[in-house]
């Protein structure tokens, strides 16, 4: 299925005034780059020390967002919210690709869900009317803590009254090219089962961004929930390390991972976290990394409780392989950031 508006930006036909919160993650950044093209006064809400290990200053920031303006405060604050953030001032809409750094329950909970509910309320007092949420697919078969936090506030949006537009991606270029560095030092291309156990259909951060943007002013996107993905079939990991190694001019060479493995860690984990809190931090990020290695990013099918790639919408116009095809030429850099997990 293809998102019948995918390769176009159009301009919006009425400018608005924009609150954008997680604005220096790449999305963010993209979603942001995309919102003042269309035209849109746009205001990023970002913390004075962002970016990957807090190392952004705010002059780093402000450089970010060209035609944008940066105002610096604490998002899980309301008062900051308010006070640091709207300023007593008007807009018309709120869009966040805020989420936790790490999944954890505390993180996420405190994240995921009560700063985005302060968050919304603090946009209604400003007059705000419309909101664009970046969510994510894996929501579907909830069975984490920060799937959970997600849908507790999609929840909330979905009952406040306001115009919304949820927006689930499949995959993120970079949460898939994580390995390369491996394949160039002659390592193989790590697996869980033989490969084949999950697909999913890779959205770029400038197709994303692009695509939230169009929220604001795309009247079939409102008050709905859209997963989307990016174009092209959906793939499976197999076929990432494959696509990688002929990009290397390299045979394919893999290391199956049992899920079993995963499994075991996780009951460590889980049982040292009851006496040592840190480590049940830990059992959570293994029980992420497994629900990734054992769930694919497709729409979910209900009635099946199967994924169908062909009911996954796709936009857009780069695909992951086009990507891959930069990265390996040095034309492309990966910037994981803090959700290294993901």
């Amino acid at each position: 299925m293809t998102d019948s508006t995918s390769p176009q930006s159009s301009h919006s036909p009425r400018p608005r005034r924009v609150f954008v919160i997680g604005a220096t993650g790449t999305i963010g950044r993209a979603a942001v780059r995309a919102l003042a093209q269309q035209g849109h006064e746009v205001v990023c809400f970002v913390r004075p020390g962002a970016g990957v290990g807090g190392t952004l200053t705010p002059a780093d920031s402000v450089a970010l967002f060209d035609g944008a303006a940066v105002r610096f405060g604490d998002v899980t604050s309301p008062a900051s919210l308010a006070r640091d953030g709207f300023r007593d001032e008007r807009f018309d809409a709120l869009v966040s690709c805020l989420a936790s750094r790490t999944g954890a329950p505390k993180d996420a909970w405190a994240i995921d869900h009560q700063a985005h509910v302060d968050a919304l309320a603090t946009a209604r007092e400003a007059g705000v009317t419309q909101m664009v949420l970046l969510s994510a697919i894996c929501v579907q078969k909830p069975r984490l803590a920060f799937q959970h936090a997600k849908l507790a506030f999609e929840k909330v949006l979905i009952e406040s009254g306001l115009t919304y537009s949820i927006v689930r991606p499949t995959a993120y270029f970079k949460s898939l090219s994580g390995q390369l560095d491996r394949l160039e030092r002659g390592k193989p291309f790590l697996v869980f089962g033989d490969g084949t156990l999950t697909a999913c259909k890779p959205i770029s951060d400038g197709d994303l961004g692009r695509y939230l943007a169009d929220c604001l002013h795309d009247d079939s996107r409102r008050n709905r929930v859209l997963p989307i993905g990016g174009p092209g079939p959906a793939i499976t990991p197999r076929e990432q390390g494959e696509e990688l190694f002929r990009l290397l001019g390299r045979t394919p060479r893999f290391n199956q991972v049992p899920v079993a493995l995963l499994d075991t860690i996780i009951a460590v984990l889980g049982g040292l976290g009851r006496v040592i809190p840190p480590l049940a931090d830990k059992a959570e990020l293994a029980r992420i990394g497994r629900y990734y290695a054992t769930e694919s990013m497709l729409v979910l099918d209900p009635a099946s409780d199967r994924y169908d790639a062909d009911a996954t919408p796709s936009t857009g116009t780069e695909t992951l392989f086009d990507f891959y095809a930069r990265l390996v030429a040095g034309k492309a850099s990966i910037e994981r950031g803090d959700h290294a997990v993901f």
